[in-house]
Formats: structure tokens, C-alpha cells, sequence
């Protein structure tokens, strides 16, 4: 399920009808273009992500993605994927294993894990990969279905 566009069409499932290793995903190219409104509205113009002359120089031999850049698209997968409309975002906890080169597409997927009937929380682990699969960020997300 999902999409390659940058507008994801939103579910709307309610919490009966999520289930424990349910799979939602969608992918998306890192551009210049994405990093540089990313830096506008966060305000981290470091120039390990924003100069190549200076990034060239690092370990990484290139401008690298802005890690919460990288986060920032678990926000989609549950407010857009699962559970979509009826969602109400808790918790999310953030893991960065590698970092991600400029011009990079990633995939972000997100599987239901655990679900509490009496709080109406889902937890869903999630991945970022890059480059044939390769994990780059891993986390837990924890969310409430309101309907």
C-alpha cells in the first residue's frame, strides 16, 4: 500500500479494522529541493546537509540528509497511511543507524505491532531504508485511533 507521489491519499480506518501485522509504506526521493525547505522550516543549516564543497570534505564524501528530515516522514505514515484520519500521534521514538546521501530514495514502512483494546493505542515499528534495503532509521511509533 502506498505511493510514490508526495501526496498520499488518507485512510481512514478505524481502530476494528487495523490488525496486528498489517504493513503500510511509501517511498520518497531526498532531493536539494526537499533538504533546503526542510532547513527553512527547522532552521539547521549545517553544512554537512547544506554545502557540498564542505560536505565533500567529511567522511560521507557528500551532503547527508538531516536526520529529523528523515523522521519527519513517520508523521505521513500515520497521519496519511495507518491509521489516517482517526489518528492521534503519542509517541515516536527515533533510532538513526546510517546516514543518507543526497539524491537518495528511501522507503518508510510501517507495521502494526501491538494493539490495546482498552486504550485504543496501535504501536507500529518503523523503517526507513535506503539502497536495496539497507535500514537507516528504526523506531516505535505509538498512536491512538479515535474512532
Amino acid at each position: 500500500m502506498g505511493s510514490t507521489s508526495h501526496k498520499l491519499t488518507i485512510n481512514t480506518f478505524s481502530f476494528e479494522e487495523i490488525k496486528i501485522g498489517d504493513t503500510y509504506s511509501f517511498e520518497r526521493m531526498i532531493d536539494a529541493q526537499l533538504m533546503e525547505s526542510f532547513a527553512r522550516i527547522s532552521g539547521d543549516y549545517n553544512p554537512i546537509h547544506m554545502d557540498a564543497a564542505f560536505a565533500a570534505k567529511t567522511q560521507f564524501g557528500g551532503r547527508i540528509v538531516h536526520g529529523m528530515l528523515m523522521a519527519s516522514f513517520f508523521s505521513s505514515l500515520v497521519g496519511m497511511l495507518c491509521p489516517g484520519l482517526h489518528c492521534l500521534y503519542l509517541s515516536q521514538e527515533v533510532r538513526f543507524k546510517k546516514p543518507v546521501l543526497l539524491n537518495t530514495k528511501v522507503r518508510i514502512q510501517g507495521t502494526v505491532i501491538g494493539k490495546s483494546e482498552a486504550t485504543r493505542i496501535i504501536v507500529l515499528k518503523t523503517v526507513i531504508t535506503a539502497n536495496e534495503g539497507i535500514i537507516v532509521v528504526e523506531g516505535e511509533a505509538r498512536v491512538t485511533v479515535l474512532l
